[in-house]
């Protein structure tokens, strides 16, 4: 199984949304700078967060892009469904006529099992988790990217 880059891209624009908190609209360009993605990517891959009702944005000078729900009620699970679709290891489990051996097969049921533990975690995770581990990152100092580029943490550590 791979994560898309939609996926991943998604989840941290998501991310950088929840992590601005109530500001109001947040413009496209400010994730995309914050997060390294291309603003034309970016434009793309929001389009199903937005039909879905997860994020809602708004046109013209004071435009930009919010979450509709709480942090607490995005599921990763969902994202990467309406991102990349279901996570599927193995075509057998969700078809098993793809596979003549699908009856009997033992390595399938171990194939299923991983699945459905991958779906679970994945399930269990919310927007508000990653906002949280985030935050426990910064206050210990591992995440220095998102508020500053690493070019310019560098030439403060020079001076």
């Amino acid at each position: 199984m791979k994560l898309s880059t939609r996926t991943r891209h998604g989840v941290r624009a998501l991310l950088d949304l929840a992590l601005q908190g109530n500001e109001g609209p947040i413009r496209l360009r400010e994730i995309a700078q914050r997060q390294q993605i291309s603003l034309l990517y970016l434009e793309h891959l929001i389009a199903p967060l937005i039909a879905s009702g997860i994020m809602r944005s708004t046109r013209g000078a004071r435009g930009g892009v919010w979450l509709a729900k709480s942090p607490l009620e995005i599921k990763l699970s969902e994202v990467i469904r309406l991102l990349q679709g279901s996570i599927v290891l193995v075509k057998c489990i969700g078809n098993p006529e793809t596979c003549p051996r699908s009856d009997s097969c033992v390595t399938r049921d171990v194939w299923a099992e991983l699945e459905g533990i991958i779906n679970r975690v994945l399930g269990s995770i919310t927007l508000q988790d990653l906002v949280n581990r985030h935050r426990e990152r910064e206050q210990s100092g591992e995440i220095i990217y998102h508020s500053k580029s690493l070019l310019s943490i560098l030439k403060e550590g020079n001076r």
